[in-house]
């Protein structure tokens, strides 16, 4: 089709436009200025104002922070999953009152008659666990769980009779293994403070209360962080893990804990390579005895021609028999 023969398209029906006039003037081409900072919509030409409380659709490029940076919102945090209600409420700064001390009093007051108890103990449980768990570099999704088990403990009343603490430390420790990154008790009781009995009881009740899945501890779990922790090498690693592997099945050592069995292969790996490390700095970061990690060792000593297979034997040049201490 030629351009002649195209048929010129229809102006818009002006039924379906929308024009705003100032009725003052009424010019056919207005000038309306949105004055968003006083909110109002006023005529450029004559001043009138034709409407006030206006919307600004505009993006926001000023920040509410307390801090320096930027915080484009216009609404307040984000609702907190671990706690109920509406979760909507009015805050009373502590400071701007010339240091008459009133702003603190009325946050005082205002906060013990607003906040519910319940929720009080939940935020305070809530920031030590965080507090705790970012000492130790524990992920995000561990601190959550923590904090889910945490909230059944006291939706269930559960605490009753229990040290907060060790509710507390329980709740990461199961939080870990729930996770798949399981710590030792010790490495629990060194970062919550807690005795190591107060958390196994509290574990134990808790584990039977919620029902609760708490998961297993195999000795690989274990095994990268505390050569890691030594300053051992993949190759000790490597080997330690493919003992632990073939030393489980064994069946003079399947009464020993998981843990015992990871400390004797981490002692026997690093010995092989001639990169040896004693039961005492083993003990220090698998929270072991000296005497378990040796008794164990003597097992797997006695069975070394089952576990030391050529693969191992011929993938790490430094591996030799010979560097083994004899127990």
């Amino acid at each position: 089709m030629s351009q002649a023969e195209r048929k010129p398209q229809a102006a818009p029906d002006d039924r379906f436009s929308v024009k705003l006039l100032c009725r003052n003037c009424r010019d056919p081409v207005p000038n309306i200025v949105e004055d968003f900072a006083s909110g109002d919509l006023v005529c450029g030409n004559c001043g009138l104002v034709l409407g006030d409380r206006i919307i600004d659709t505009r993006s926001e490029w000023r920040t509410f922070a307390n801090d320096e940076g930027d915080d484009p919102s216009r609404v307040g945090n984000a609702a907190n999953p671990f706690l109920d209600g509406a979760q909507l409420d009015t805050v009373i700064a502590r400071g701007g009152d010339k240091g008459s001390g009133l702003a603190k009093d009325l946050n005082r007051t205002h906060g013990r008659t607003t906040a519910q108890r319940h929720e009080r103990n939940l935020i305070q449980a809530y920031k030590e666990i965080s507090a705790l768990c970012d000492a130790y570099d524990i992920p995000k999704s561990i601190v959550d769980i923590a904090k889910q088990l945490y909230k059944k403990v006291e939706n269930e009343q559960l605490q009753r009779g229990k040290s907060n603490d060790a509710i507390i430390a329980a709740c990461i420790f199961l939080a870990c293994r729930q996770d798949n990154a399981p710590r030792t008790f010790k490495e629990i009781c060194a970062l919550t403070k807690v005795d190591r009995k107060d958390i196994g009881r509290t574990f134990k009740f808790l584990k039977s209360k919620l029902g609760a899945n708490a998961g297993t501890t195999s000795s690989n779990d274990l095994i990268a962080r505390f050569c890691s922790n030594l300053g051992l090498g993949q190759d000790v690693w490597r080997i330690a893990k493919q003992l632990t592997e073939k030393a489980k099945d064994m069946e003079h050592i399947s009464g020993k804990s998981p843990l015992s069995i990871a400390s004797a292969c981490i002692y026997m790996a690093s010995h092989l390579i001639g990169d040896g490390r004693d039961a005492k700095a083993i003990s220090d970061i698998a929270g072991v005895g000296e005497a378990t990690i040796k008794s164990t060792y003597k097992i797997i000593y006695a069975n070394r021609k089952e576990l030391l297979t050529t693969e191992i034997m011929e993938r790490n040049p430094k591996a030799a028999e010979s560097n083994l201490l004899v127990p």
